[in-house]
């Protein structure tokens, strides 16, 4: 959430600044309803004034034999212009509210305007694979291995499931493992948050209500009135309606949520492992078959909580952290700048690591590192007082995937196949995997 203050003050640098990710913002009817809220609050607090200050005279006036009557009546005026007022102060509040609410972030200034054709590659990471025999596409190497059981995965759950088998599983299980020691030996905490979360999760984390529609809920109670609660921003009145969280990123946001730290706690570093279940699955072409975009996914994500000054070296200790273990399985990879209308609304900056799928002729991202700087931060009150100062501020969030996996298995099947049809596996993972080549399966005569 923006704050209405920035908006106020320079509001032509703002509106400037978000022209790079939307059309102009109108802010002239918000700042008219922030500036009749704060004269309303002016009011109010000169009506309650004048309520405390007759009030403590009435017992003076009953000891000196006065009628308080007319004063009753004049107090009783007050309190009922006081209600009226509170009324239309607080249809003003929750009017700028919704509006900061429907907001996305402003843009770093070193952020490129526009969409995706918009993206600036800034390096890339060792030689696309050449091949001396004709290469197969993952889907059909995932099959052939026996890795990735398509059809059952459909017939269980439907379309845009699958499941591992055999040294698939461990494959999939083998990168998890390798990804929880890399964080781990970078100072890491680990976290496994629950799987389930509340509306407010949410809209902390800027998802909610623009993309409330896109997870799977978990429905208790009256479905409809909670989902028109949460889309009025109500979250409260929603509670008892859990979500399966789309990133491990909508957990962690909200580990601090409105709370107050120390300067000396900064920063917090925290990783998670939980799998991922989204709605939005795409349209199934040719480039999205197997496991290249789907329902639900394991994904390691990698989160931060800084002061201010810190978050811009905080994105690039997070990139580099999620970059290293690309390199580390030795794929051949990309970093992307993204344009402002290729990042999510939340996020002022996003670099992407993109692997190279060679059947696709194409990257792929498998990370996003972002700042939301203190965007998430003031819709979910979390907060730092710095030593020996009384007034807290707004912490910085980052966040960056470290790694999803669901785009790295046809990345290392696809790189590393042999002319035989088999795949080396990367040397890191040999260890969990338990095998350093994988092999066509025995065919039965």
């Amino acid at each position: 959430m923006l704050d209405i203050k920035l908006i106020r003050e320079q509001t032509e640098q703002v509106s400037a600044a978000l022209a790079k990710r939307m059309g102009q913002v109108d802010f002239s009817q918000v700042l008219d309803e922030d500036q009749r809220w704060r004269q309303s609050q002016g009011e109010l607090e000169a009506l309650r004034s004048k309520r405390n200050e007759v009030s403590a005279q009435i017992p003076k006036l009953k000891k000196q034999g006065q009628d308080v009557q007319p004063v009753f009546e004049e107090m009783k005026a007050v309190g009922t212009q006081i209600k009226e007022l509170e009324t239309v102060a607080e249809g003003l509040a929750r009017s700028v509210h919704d509006f900061l609410a429907g907001l996305p972030n402003i843009p770093d200034a070193d952020v490129p305007a526009g969409g995706k054709e918009n993206n600036r590659t800034l390096r890339s990471w060792g030689e696309k694979p050449a091949f001396d025999f004709e290469p197969q596409a993952h889907v059909e190497l995932l099959t052939s291995l026996g890795l990735i059981d398509y059809e059952r995965g459909v017939k269980l759950s439907g379309s845009g499931f699958w499941l591992y088998r055999g040294y698939g599983a461990r494959l999939e299980w083998a990168l998890l493992n390798y990804f929880v020691s890399c964080h781990l030996s970078a100072g890491y905490e680990f976290v496994l948050p629950p799987h389930l979360l509340l509306p407010e999760c949410g809209y902390t984390a800027g998802q909610f209500p623009k993309f409330a529609d896109d997870v799977f809920y978990i429905e208790q109670g009256n479905a409809e009135k909670q989902a028109k609660a949460e889309k009025q921003g109500t979250v409260e009145k929603a509670a008892e309606r859990h979500f399966l969280l789309p990133t491990a990123e909508t957990a962690l946001i909200n580990l601090h949520r409105d709370e107050i730290l120390t300067e000396e706690e900064l920063p917090k570093k925290y990783f998670a492992y939980t799998p991922c279940y989204r709605k939005e699955a795409g349209s199934y072409r040719t480039e999205e078959r197997g496991t290249i975009r789907g329902h639900q996914f394991n994904k390691v994500e990698l989160f931060q909580y800084t002061r201010p000054e810190d978050s811009s070296r905080a994105l690039e200790e997070l990139l580099d952290q999620a970059e290293s273990v690309v390199r580390g399985l030795g794929l051949h990879h990309q970093v992307t700048l993204l344009a402002a209308q290729d990042c999510s609304a939340g996020m002022a900056k996003t670099l992407d690591i993109e692997v190279w799928i060679p059947s696709m002729n194409q990257y792929k991202e498998v990370s996003s590192a972002s700042n939301a700087r203190d965007y998430q931060a003031r819709r979910g009150q979390m907060r730092f007082r710095r030593q020996g100062q009384k007034k807290p501020e707004l912490m910085h969030t980052l966040n960056a995937s470290g790694l999803a996996t669901s785009r790295l298995l046809p990345a290392i099947v696809e790189q590393f196949q042999q002319a035989d049809g088999s795949v080396v596996v990367p040397e890191v993972l040999r260890a969990w995997v338990g095998t350093d080549r994988l092999t066509l399966p025995p065919q039965k005569s």
